[in-house]
This record gives C-alpha cells, structure tokens and sequence, in this order.
C-alpha cells in the first residue's frame, strides 16, 4: 500500500512539474511535496511504524523518490533561469517610440470659468449654481421681465412642457411653467430670497436660446452672473470690479468702452465692450470690423428685481453684469468661431 502511494505521489509531482512556468510557482511547488510538513516527509517518518523486514525495502523506495524529484526540480530550476537571462539579454531599441497614454483635461471654458471664480472669491464673492431647467417666473418675472411683456422678445426661448400639470390652471402658472434657462440673471432673485443682503455672488452656468448661430453666437453658451447688493452702490464700483476682473483673466490692462444699454433687470443699463484681441483692434468677423467685441450687460440692479428678492430697494441698491464665457475664452485664446466650443472637433479641444 505504500510502495502505491509512493509511487503514485512521484507521478503527481512530475505532472505538476510540467506546468510549472515560473520560479515562484517551483518553490511553492517544492515545499508542498519536499517539505517538513509534505506528505513525502510523513511517509518518511511513518517507516518506523512498518514491520523490521519491510523497513529496508520501503526506506530505499522512499528516498530514492526523493532524489529523483530533488532533481527535477533543480533541473527545472535551472531552465527558467537560464530563460529568464536570456529574455533580460534579448536586444531592446531605445530609439522605438514609446506607447503614449492620452490625458483627459479641462476645456478652455472651464478653466476660464475656475480662473474668473479664484478673482471673485479673492474678492468676497460666493459662487453659486442655479437650475439650468428654470421656471418662468425666475427667468422672466422676477427679474423684471413679466409675461406678455415686450422685451421677451428679445430672447427666443426654448420652453418645456410640463407633463406634471394636469389642469389649465396649473399649466398657465407661471412658477410651474418650464423653460431652457436664456440667461444665468435666474439666480439673483433666488439668492436674494436665500440670503438676504448684503450680498456678493457670482453664477456660472449654461444658457440656452434659440439663436440664428455665427461666429459670434451660438444656441447653447455659458454666462457667469454677477451681483452686488449693498448701500450706496454706483456704476463707480461695478467699473472698478469689472477692471479688475479683466486684468486678472488677461494678465494685463484692457481697453473696455462703456455705452448705454437697455436691460429689463437693470436701470440704468450698460453695454461692457472690450478691444478685439484677435485682431487688436485692426477688425475681423469676430468684432465686425469695429475693433470692440460686445462683452456683457450690465447695470443698477432695478427696484423690481430687489423687491421680487424681498428687499427694499429705498434701502438696499446693487449692481449686476452677465459676462459672455465663450467670448472671453475666445480673446483669451484668439479663437475666432464660438461654434468651436460645442463643435466635438478634438483636432481643437486638444490644443488646450
């Protein structure tokens, strides 16, 4: 029975041996079967157990089993090294071109977006996010834009319909009633509601219109809102912040032409042009030949917008601007088509 067992276990090892492709594997392999505690070595120590005359007979047996197997796998051993030298010996060119991994990155948006949030909030400023599903009322109503009124006009939106509201009612409310946000000026009157005043914030987001698109505009864009509410405020501090928030983007001083503007939410209102920096002012398709790029709106936050927030306009005032991100980035980078933002083109992503 045992002369079987012995000879069955040198069977079992040399088929083990034989897919065995590593020196790792061998040596588990070794102390399973050549080890103190293998089932070898409990036969070994098991002889004393056997009758006087079997002794010898199986003694021999066993350690003749051992030596064999000590030797294959000293012969086994010595063909991996000898394989693996020989791999570390193999000819390798370092001239070849290495694999290159691809690293995902910000758009330029967001990094002019963080760069004009790391400004503001040196500046004590909060940053907020409004929902780009907006109800009429904040889009419109509340600030200072009531329904029916002419100067929605001026923005061609794309309303939602709302599956929730059952009866006519409901539909024709204006809270319940759905829109694509056209601008990020939702969010004063939410945070003025929120946190009272005084107050400082800015708001970046996408907005949606439903725009006849060129190189300058663009169905989906982003807008950062800005709002300051306090005592006494003026065009004076709006023009200081505005300075030197565009010095911090473009690391130098701008030329920024202020002319009157019509905006429902502010009174008075205030077109914000900046120097074409792609063409420096020479004129291109981007400026329409005038050498200005048409920045942001921008004004005295009107009595209704701070009423429709709770406030009392006879003790708080403020201002407000809406800046253009793509039309940043676009001096910024010299990018002459906003389209090229939304466009998917990696050939452009890459190159930021």
């Amino acid at each position: 029975m045992i002369i079987e067992n012995l000879d069955k276990l040198k069977k079992e090892v040399l088929a083990e041996l034989k897919k065995i492709k590593d020196a790792e594997a061998l040596e588990k392999l070794r102390v399973k079967y050549l080890g103190r505690k293998s089932q070898l070595s409990l036969i070994l120590r098991d002889l004393k157990k056997l009758a006087e005359n079997e002794r010898p007979k199986i003694g021999a047996l066993a350690n003749e089993i051992k030596e064999d197997l000590q030797k294959a796998f000293a012969l086994l051993e010595k063909d991996l090294k000898s394989t693996s030298k020989s791999t570390e010996d193999k000819f390798f060119d370092l001239s070849l071109p290495g694999k290159r991994t691809d690293y995902g990155h910000l758009s330029p948006l967001t990094q002019i977006e963080y760069e004009i949030e790391d400004i503001f909030i040196s500046l004590g400023f909060i940053i907020l996010d409004g929902p780009e599903l907006e109800s009429d009322y904040y889009n419109f109503t509340a600030v200072n834009m009531p329904a029916n009124h002419p100067s929605r006009d001026m923005q061609d939106t794309f309303f939602i319909e709302d599956w929730l509201a059952e009866s006519s009612e409901k539909k024709n409310d204006e809270r319940l009633r759905l829109v694509l946000r056209t601008q990020t000026s939702a969010t004063q009157v939410r945070a003025m509601e929120k946190y009272g005043a005084p107050l400082r914030l800015i708001s970046p987001g996408r907005c949606f219109r439903h725009e006849a698109t060129d190189s300058r505009h663009e169905s989906t864009f982003n807008q950062v809102e800005g709002l300051m509410i306090d005592q006494d405020i003026s065009i004076s501090h709006l023009i200081a912040f505005l300075k030197i928030a565009f010095k911090g983007i473009f690391k130098h001083e701008v030329k920024l032409r202020i002319r009157p503007g019509y905006f429902p939410f502010v009174e008075p209102g205030l077109e914000v042009d900046v120097d074409c920096l792609i063409c420096q002012g020479k004129g291109c398709q981007v400026c329409k030949k005038t050498g200005w790029v048409e920045m942001l709106g921008a004004g005295l936050v009107h009595p209704n917008v701070l009423k429709a927030g709770g406030l009392d306009p006879k003790i708080w005032s403020g201002y407000a601007f809406g800046i253009g991100l793509n039309r940043l980035a676009m001096l910024k980078y010299g990018i002459n088509d906003i389209r090229l933002f939304n466009s998917g083109d990696l050939r452009f992503i890459k190159q930021f």
